[in-house]
């Protein structure tokens, strides 16, 4: 669909908002005149962070988290438990599990869910590093915190699977999370009251 405007910067301007989730051609034409109208006020500072965060922002080679260095902040700190790790499919839902402040341990990133339609297989997931982790003698509880939705629960019990032979407790969300419900659009209550529920798989 073309932009309004006749002027190939603008255009491209557009085309880029565009690409972002949750905007279309008209909010992405409406966003990009706002930005116009407050070029000092926010377009430059908007565009100065960006570049800053595209130089600074590394991911975590541990879990698969995004910060300033690897391992991350979470990772590193000593006051969290390494008995658990709560495993996500995007980092979305570990800020959601964050804010919620209901869990003090590990997070591991699996980078999306198992999706014959997408043609996303074990592969193409975090799973191999998972592995390793709880390959040493400190993890003792892996808590699948992934949508309940068919992908997700279909990358769960794979998970699940694929760890059946390791030591360790494989736990899932209990009840808070509605079939077809994704961690990130979830307030704080419906977070914490599922991963207080959680059941063993």
């Amino acid at each position: 669909m073309r932009s309004r405007s006749s002027n190939p910067e603008i255009d491209k301007l557009i085309l880029l908002i565009s690409k972002l989730p949750g905007f279309g051609p008209k909010s992405a034409s409406r966003a990009a005149l706002h930005l116009l109208k407050k070029k000092e006020q926010l377009m430059i500072p908007l565009a100065e962070s960006l570049l800053s965060s595209s130089e600074k922002i590394i991911t975590c080679e541990v879990c698969g988290n995004i910060d300033l260095h690897s391992p991350c902040s979470i990772c590193n700190d000593e006051k969290r438990s390494k008995k658990e790790i709560c495993v996500v499919e995007n980092i979305a839902d570990l800020w959601a599990l964050e804010k919620a402040e209901v869990f003090n341990g590990m997070y591991h990133i699996l980078g999306g869910n198992l999706s014959a339609i997408n043609s996303i297989g074990p592969e193409d997931l975090n799973l191999k590093k998972l592995i390793d982790r709880v390959s040493g003698d400190e993890v003792e509880e892996i808590i699948l915190a992934l949508s309940a939705t068919v992908d997700g629960q279909t990358t769960a019990h794979y998970v699940a699977d694929t760890l059946s032979q390791k030591d360790i407790v494989v736990s899932r969300l209990g009840h808070g999370v509605p079939v077809g419900g994704e961690l990130d659009y979830m307030d704080e209550g419906t977070i914490a009251a599922a991963l207080s529920a959680r059941q063993k798989i």
